[in-house]
């Protein structure tokens, strides 16, 4: 082969860099958490209404509460791209991966939060679109910005964020939150050290690698455990409070007490093991972490089966 037929050759082409598709940008919305916080939306519908709140405002509530949520998962996966990048489990995200540019995905979030705010004041109630507002606001700047990286106490004030969606959806029927709805609020509030500190146990030292001051991080197993067990029963009297003032009947009050029951019994045994010397592993840790959501799940759906039949 001659020099001048080498010179001639082509260079090969340049790889492309991959292009981000709708997966990823549903991705960035972080669809597994959203799940839940959209069924404590609907089942407040359903409380609220005390039946069938319309087809039509169930999927107005639906479509803006998925994109409030996934544009907080956005901004969280924005701000949190350093530490994401440094965690097995969340390593491969589109902003820590580079595959989606921070300029994109604030683009994509503040075009949903917009989207989510105008559809609840236009189609349901100014208040339940301001409410949907306060649980991104909850969850972008006093979770995400300032406590996660800074408190222990960071689940405890900034889980209130998922607090918010039962207040959307009962606001969203009625324009108003009674007692009730923030019962509702109240018992998210208090759930939701149950069920993150379990999943803090078991991923603990990936925290502990990226520098965030998670519970079990700072103060160690037997602490948290100790707080778990404390939180859940908080939990479990707060509700069957709603039964004593009348808001829900005898369905609603027996799946609390047989759904607390459990929860207290999974936290007491996590407790247990942990204060007789056992240590955290998966096998200990899972059966609480899982419990612990479809509690939250079938509480909310025994209060909506519960005021549909009460009224």
């Amino acid at each position: 082969m001659t020099d001048t037929h080498l010179a001639a050759s082509p260079a090969p082409a340049a790889t492309a860099a991959p292009r981000p598709t709708w997966r990823d940008y549903l991705a960035l919305t972080k669809p597994k958490v959203i799940s839940l916080l959209l069924w404590t939306t609907l089942t407040a519908m359903v409380m609220a209404a005390e039946g069938w709140p319309g087809l039509g405002l169930l999927v107005v509530v639906s479509l803006a509460g998925y994109a409030s949520a996934g544009s907080a998962g956005v901004f969280n996966m924005i701000i949190d791209r350093d530490i994401d990048l440094r965690m097995k489990r969340t390593s491969a995200r589109p902003t820590s991966s580079g595959l989606i540019g921070t300029r994109g995905a604030a683009i994509f979030g503040t075009a949903l939060q917009v989207l989510s705010f105008l559809a609840l004041w236009v189609w349901a109630t100014p208040l339940a679109a301001w409410m949907s507002v306060a649980g991104f606001f909850t969850y972008v700047v006093v979770y995400t910005l300032w406590l996660k990286r800074t408190t222990w106490h960071n689940i405890v004030l900034g889980g209130a964020a998922g607090c918010f969606p039962p207040l959307v959806g009962w606001a969203a029927v009625t324009g108003e939150l009674p007692l009730f709805a923030w019962f509702l609020f109240a018992i998210v509030f208090f759930w939701t050290p149950v069920h993150f500190w379990a999943l803090a146990l078991m991923i603990k030292e990936e925290y502990r690698e990226v520098g965030i001051p998670m519970l079990p991080v700072v103060h160690g197993d037997r602490l948290t455990v100790a707080q778990i067990w404390l939180y859940a029963i908080y939990t479990v009297v707060l509700s069957v409070m709603p039964v004593f003032f009348q808001a829900v009947g005898g369905l609603y009050f027996v799946a609390a007490l047989g759904l607390g029951a459990w929860l207290l019994v999974l936290s007491w045994r996590l407790r247990g093991h942990v204060m007789a010397g056992g240590k955290i592993e998966r096998p200990v840790t899972l059966p609480l972490y899982l419990y612990s959501m479809l509690y939250l799940a079938l509480l909310f759906l025994a209060g909506a089966l519960d005021r549909v039949l009460l009224a």
